[in-house]
């Protein structure tokens, strides 16, 4: 239209990456931890770098005979110092190189593509070979969540590799915590900027199996939607018939709705967040073609878990079926104890409302939370309070969750009924 505006380009102001490359040695046990594949180098196991470097320029790296061990992105504010992005032989990081490394994240996730399911990861970090930076899919959205600013310079890049790899209608920019505190790193960018097509109207729609669900990919927890749990939730909803079914920590009800369709008797949801929990009851409604859905009414709560589940005893609630997801509780080694602490109290109040001969669900998200650390808290607990569970399945990462190196291994569901 005459006189139209052209909307300004929300990447216009990020400056290319810097076209230094930085010079980097390391001390003899990180050679060996780079050379053996693992994605990151730490600032304490530096012996030299050339100095001045800024978010985002290329670190070569060097054995101590001066041979190129690595290539990375280099954050000069991080304790995690370069992220490794290729060894073995020199290479060119560039487009074309970003667009091998989408395409060859796609291929792998090939079978997911299907009309009953819309949404899954395209891209897990460093376990895809683009550490820093993870990619989901929501249909025709895709939704980049970056957690490093090293990768602020060459996000034009980026979107012109996306475009040619993955073709989309329009890419959400979100950034992590720590990046999001460093704003003068952002060149004017904020977390859910729309830098690809017409930002969303709304929540994304998508399917996972065949239901319908919705995804707040600006503001929702991670990119919107908790795409790992996907497999766990299937299982749920094979063993949730006639079942009386409680979901704990349940965000937008993932793992209830999928119950309900499985024909569960009855189910029950807790989080403490007021937002999604209107949305888990808009995703029962958006379901209720499935007959399993339509013959259920969630009971819906707000508030803490840990109460809930006490309040839930007290009343003399009872379930067969219970689901205990709760956020990551060890993001650093030294709260692996109290993490374990809170495992065997969540067991025990799980306990509290689980029926004789009842399932539990237990699922952890931190990679310093070992699965068999995870199971045996969980057995202990329930040994404590006289119940003898018995571990029936133990599950990790999905296909679009691949696990490339030891600290990329964060997903353990754990499946125990009484015996």
């Amino acid at each position: 239209m005459a006189g139209s505006l052209t909307p300004a380009d929300p990447l216009a102001s990020v400056p290319p990456p810097g076209g230094r490359r930085l010079a980097v040695r390391l001390r003899p046990a990180a050679q060996r931890a780079v050379r053996g594949g693992h994605p990151w180098v730490f600032d304490r196991s530096i012996t030299h770098c050339t100095p001045g470097g800024q978010a985002g320029d290329l670190a070569v790296i060097f054995d101590h005979q001066r041979r190129f061990l690595a290539v990375g992105l280099y954050d000069p504010a991080s304790p995690l110092r370069v992220r490794v992005l290729a060894r073995g032989a020199p290479q060119a990081v560039d487009g074309e190189f970003l667009c091998r490394r989408l395409r060859a994240a796609a291929a792998l996730r090939r079978s997911l593509d299907t009309p009953r399911t819309t949404a899954f990861r395209l891209v897990h970090g460093e376990n895809d070979g683009l550490p820093g930076l993870v990619l989901d899919r929501y249909e025709a959205t895709l939704v980049l969540k970056l957690y490093t600013p090293a990768w602020v310079p060459w996000l034009p890049a980026l979107r012109a590799a996306l475009a040619e790899a993955l073709p989309h209608e329009r890419l959400v920019l979100r950034f992590d915590r720590r990046s999001a505190a460093r704003p003068e790193l952002l060149h004017g960018l904020h977390d859910g900027d729309t830098v690809v097509g017409a930002p969303p109207p709304g929540a994304v729609p998508f399917y996972e199996n065949g239901l319908r669900f919705q995804a707040d990919v600006v503001r929702g927890h991670k990119t919107g939607f908790f795409l790992d749990q996907r497999d766990n939730r299937a299982r749920v909803e094979a063993v949730a018939a006639g079942r009386r079914v409680l979901d704990v920590f349940a965000y937008t009800g993932g793992f209830a709705l999928y119950a309900a369709r499985g024909g569960a008797a009855a189910v029950s949801v807790v989080d403490g967040s007021l937002p999604a929990l209107a949305t888990c009851r808009r995703h029962f409604a958006l379901n209720h073609d499935w007959p399993g859905v339509a013959a259920v009414v969630p009971d819906v709560r707000q508030g803490d878990a840990f109460a809930a589940l006490a309040e839930l005893a007290a009343r003399g609630a009872v379930y067969d079926l219970v689901v205990v997801d709760p956020p990551a509780m060890a993001k650093r080694q030294a709260e692996v104890t109290t993490a374990l602490r809170a495992y065997a109290r969540l067991t025990s109040l799980a306990l509290g409302v689980l029926a004789p001969g009842g399932t539990l669900v237990m699922a952890s998200c931190s990679s310093r939370l070992s699965p068999d650390a995870l199971a045996s808290a969980v057995l202990r607990a329930a040994a404590r309070a006289g119940r003898r569970l018995r571990e029936t399945a133990r599950t990790g990462h999905p296909l679009d969750h691949p696990v490339a190196f030891p600290e990329g291994a964060y997903l353990c569901c754990l499946f125990a009924s009484e015996s």
